[in-house]
C-alpha cells in the first residue's frame, strides 16, 4: 500500500482536536441563528427589501414566502409515477490513442398503484467525432469537452433523457420527475458565452421548458434532490438581518475587517433545519439567487426548499412554475418522502438510476481494452504513452 497511514494518523488526531476546540462556538453560532431565525417572520417583508439591496460576498437565498415557517407532507396520491435518470462517464484521455468519451445514463420508471410495475435502463453513448469533442464558437478558440465541461454536459444529457421518458408517460397521470444534484450548472460561469448558450440555453433549459409544456396534458413536477446540502443560503439571509448597516454592503463596512454577522458564521443550513423541522417536514420556499440564474432561467427560475427525513436534511430544487403550482409543490413534497422511506433514507428511483449509470473502474479499463483491440483488428493505430503503458505494468 502506497499510502502510510501511521504518517497521517497523528494529523489526523490535529484534524479531529481542531474541530473539537471549535465544536462549542458553533453551537454558539447555531443557537443564535435559531433565534434570530424566530424573529424574522414579523419583519419578512423588510427582510425581503434588505436582501434584495445588499451587496455581500456570499450567496443569500430570496424569500419567496416566510423563513421559519415548515410544512407537513400531503399523503401521496393511490397512483403514481416517479422517473429518474442518473449517468456517469469516461473522460477523454489524452494518454490513450484515440481522443473519445463515453456517457451512460441510467433510466428508471416506477409505477405505483393497483399495477405497480418498474423499468430500467441504461443508455451508453459514445463521443468520438470531431463536431462532438468541442463546442465550437461563431469566431474563435474552440472549447474540449473534457474534464468539468463533460461533466456538465453528462448533467444535461440526464435532463434530455427524463424528457424522453416523461413525454411516455400516460395522459392525466401523476408523476414526479427526479435529477440528482443541483438545476444549477454552477461550472458554466468558468466558460466562454458561447459554451453556455450551447448547453444551457439550447440544452438545460430547453428541456425543462419541454418539462413544463408536458404538463399541459398531465400533472408532472420536476425536482432535484440534494442529499446532505452543504450550502449556507437561508444562514446567510440570517446574516444580512443582523448586519447593523442598511442596506449591507461587505466592501464598503467590513472590508478585511471583523463583521457584526459572523455571530452565525460557519453554520449550515441543514443544521438550522434539523433543529426547525420535524420529521417529513418540509422547509418555506426560498429562491436561488445565483448570478446565473437570475441573468438565463426566466420561467425555470430555482426555487428551493429542505425537507426533514430521520436524520438527514436534504436540498430539494424545483423550477419556479412547479414552486408556483401549489399541486405541484405538494407532489413534489409528498412523493420525495414517499421515496426517502421506501429507499432508507434516500430516493428509491434516483438510487436506482444510479445502481444502471454507474460505470466502474474494471468497466472503464474494459472500455479501453475494446476500443484498442477494435483499432487493432482494423490495422489502425493503438500507441499509448509510456505514462499510460508503464501504471498499467507492474514493476518490482
Amino acid at each position: 500500500m502506497s499510502l502510510d497511514l501511521t504518517k497521517v494518523a497523528s494529523q489526523v488526531g490535529d484534524m479531529v482536536a481542531r474541530l473539537k476546540a471549535t465544536s462549542a462556538e458553533r453551537q454558539e453560532h447555531l443557537k443564535q441563528a435559531l433565534s434570530v431565525l424566530g424573529e424574522q417572520d414579523a419583519n419578512r417583508e423588510n427582510l425581503k427589501r434588505k436582501i434584495a439591496a445588499s451587496k455581500t460576498t456570499w450567496l443569500v437565498a430570496g424569500l419567496a414566502d416566510g423563513i421559519s415557517q415548515h410544512h407537513e407532507a400531503p399523503p401521496p396520491p393511490v397512483e403514481f409515477n416517479v422517473i429518474a435518470t442518473d449517468g456517469s462517464h469516461i473522460d477523454v484521455d489524452r494518454h490513450r490513442s484515440t481522443r473519445c468519451y463515453l456517457i451512460n445514463i441510467g433510466s428508471i420508471v416506477l409505477h405505483y398503484g393497483a399495477s405497480p410495475s418498474a423499468f430500467l435502463d441504461s443508455s451508453p453513448s459514445l463521443y468520438s467525432g470531431d463536431e462532438e469533442l468541442v463546442i465550437v464558437p461563431v469566431a474563435g478558440r474552440e472549447q474540449p469537452i473534457e474534464g468539468v465541461l463533460l461533466g456538465i454536459k453528462r448533467g444535461v444529457d440526464e435532463c434530455h433523457h427524463l424528457v424522453g421518458l416523461s413525454a411516455e408517460l400516460p395522459p392525466k397521470s401523476l408523476s414526479l420527475a427526479l435529477l440528482d444534484g443541483s438545476l444549477i450548472l454552477w461550472g458554466l460561469e468558468a466558460y466562454p458565452e458561447f459554451v453556455t448558450e450551447a448547453l444551457l440555453d439550447n440544452g438545460f433549459l430547453k428541456y425543462l421548458e419541454d418539462m413544463r409544456r408536458l404538463n399541459n396534458e398531465r400533472k408532472l413536477a420536476l425536482a432535484s434532490y440534494i442529499s446532505f446540502p452543504r450550502s449556507t443560503d437561508v444562514v446567510n439571509a440570517l446574516r444580512v438581518a443582523i448586519c447593523p448597516h442598511e442596506p449591507a454592503d461587505c466592501d464598503r463596512y467590513c472590508p478585511g475587517s471583523a463583521r457584526g454577522c459572523d455571530e452565525v458564521a460557519g453554520v449550515q443550513d441543514r443544521e438550522l433545519f434539523m433543529n426547525l423541522l420535524g420529521e417529513g417536514e418540509r422547509s418555506a420556499l426560498f429562491i436561488s439567487q445565483s448570478s446565473i440564474v437570475r441573468r438565463r432561467y426566466g420561467e425555470h427560475q430555482v426555487y428551493f426548499f429542505y425537507i426533514r427525513l430521520d436524520d438527514e436534511i436534504a436540498r430539494l430544487e424545483i423550477p419556479r412554475w412547479v414552486a408556483q403550482d401549489k399541486d405541484l409543490l405538494n407532489l413534489v413534497h409528498s412523493l420525495v418522502l414517499d421515496q426517502c422511506r421506501r429507499g432508507k433514507g434516500y430516493p428509491v428511483a434516483l438510487s436506482e438510476a444510479h445502481e444502471k449509470a454507474v460505470v466502474s473502474g474494471a468497466d472503464r479499463e474494459l472500455f479501453w481494452q475494446l476500443v484498442e483491440s477494435s483499432l487493432i483488428d482494423e490495422h489502425l493505430p493503438s500507441l499509448a504513452s509510456a505514462k499510460s503503458r508503464s501504471k498499467r505494468a507492474r514493476w518490482v
